[in-house]
């Protein structure tokens, strides 16, 4: 194995365990309880940068807890889910091409054609974009069994 691929074995490993309570709760990530670790995923396309969301404004939905900066976040949100919610219920995309599941940390973000996707790092974020169209391709065919029925 090259050394860049050792390398990327033991970082995907490493989230691998540390997302094992997340796994365990179902297809979004969550940490500490919360979808994308409490990042109001409203605010990647309004504001173009991640927002930690607040307790004040709550939503259930595709169970797990969302949170965000605002009633107007939570109610867009609501009112469209699927528009909002990162891709493979923000578990890493750049891992789901791969057919594994990672964790995200918000920083790691992009949105491409109106969807957003969460990444492991930025460096990991790096690798994805080196093939936006074919990490796409190949984690939409992936997601679907990562996770057990």
């Amino acid at each position: 194995m090259k050394r860049t691929g050792w390398w990327m074995a033991v970082v995907l490993m490493l989230g691998l365990a540390w997302s094992m309570e997340a796994i365990a709760e179902g297809r979004i990530f969550t940490r500490d309880g919360l979808a994308i670790g409490g990042t109001d995923p409203v605010a990647y396309f309004t504001q173009g940068q991640p927002v930690q969301g607040s307790p004040d404004y709550r939503l259930e939905w595709g169970d797990a807890t969302w949170q965000f900066v605002s009633a107007e976040h939570r109610d867009r949100f609501q009112a469209d889910p699927e528009a909002y919610a990162p891709q493979y219920g923000g578990w890493c995309a750049w891992a789901a091409a791969r057919g594994e599941a990672a964790a995200t940390i918000p920083e790691a973000w992009k949105i491409v054609d109106g969807k957003l996707y969460l990444n492991y790092s930025r460096w990991i974020q790096w690798r994805w974009e080196t093939d936006i169209p074919g990490n796409i391709e190949a984690a939409d065919e992936h997601w679907p069994d990562i996770f057990p029925q």
